[in-house]
């Protein structure tokens, strides 16, 4: 399998690939060339640790547009949330599973009495999360599995969470496209403060640490070779 270069794609080539099916056979590769330039220190892409237990590498942001790599992993620390795993977005989200098997669970919102309604906004080097007066129940309605090779999609506003099967070792490509509609909500108990949560940025050996970890399970799974 060729190998293309970090600059050879970007949000609009990768969202191709996978609307097209063909991103099976282009984008692990690409993904493997940014993890292993920034595993040997040749790419400087700081890792931010998650508060919902991923690391983020931050591959491009352009305006509205983004994409990431997504890493899970229990070889590395990463950050917990404070207020709970249940949480929507703000924004739509295209992913393609690089290998590992992902569980979405999706859920419904109503009024209640069960959880609070947090909004999280990024602020900087924290995000603020801000208690509302909104109290509400949710309620799991669908399970969704997704393996290496596949592709799945999250429009804005709809509550989820994230589950890692088997190992806990997985990594995605993410796209982001901002709506501006709406804001990053998450459930969290009923008797939280508003408070800040720092974004942990990782330094050069974490980022490189939890790159060569996702280049060694993408290297298990495809025959990338230069």
């Amino acid at each position: 399998m060729s190998r293309p270069q970090r600059g050879d794609m970007r949000y609009s080539d990768l969202r191709h690939e996978i609307d097209q099916g063909t991103a099976a056979s282009t984008i692990p590769a690409w993904a493997g060339s940014v993890l292993e330039a920034v595993a040997a220190g040749d790419l400087r892409i700081p890792a931010v640790r998650h508060p919902l237990g991923f690391f983020c590498l931050p591959v491009e942001r352009d305006g509205d547009l983004g994409v990431c790599l997504h890493i899970w992993s229990p070889q590395l620390t990463t950050s917990g949330s404070t207020t709970s795993l249940v949480h929507c977005h703000s924004w739509d989200l295209l992913s393609f599973v690089l290998y590992g098997r992902i569980s979405n669970v999706l859920g419904r919102v109503s009024d209640g009495t069960v959880h609070r309604l947090f909004e999280v906004t990024g602020r900087g080097g924290e995000d603020a999360v801000t208690a509302t007066g909104r109290l509400v129940d949710y309620r799991p309605e669908r399970l969704e599995r997704f393996g290496a090779g596949e592709s799945y999609s999250l429009p804005a506003g709809v509550f989820h969470s994230t589950v890692i099967e088997g190992s806990g070792e997985a990594a995605t490509v993410a796209l982001g496209r901002m709506t501006r509609s709406g804001s990053d909500l998450s459930l969290g108990p009923l008797d939280a403060p508003s408070h800040t949560q720092p974004r942990f940025v990782c330094g050069r050996a974490e980022s490189a640490r939890a790159a060569a970890v996702a280049a060694a399970g993408l290297a298990a799974r495809y025959d990338i070779t230069c």
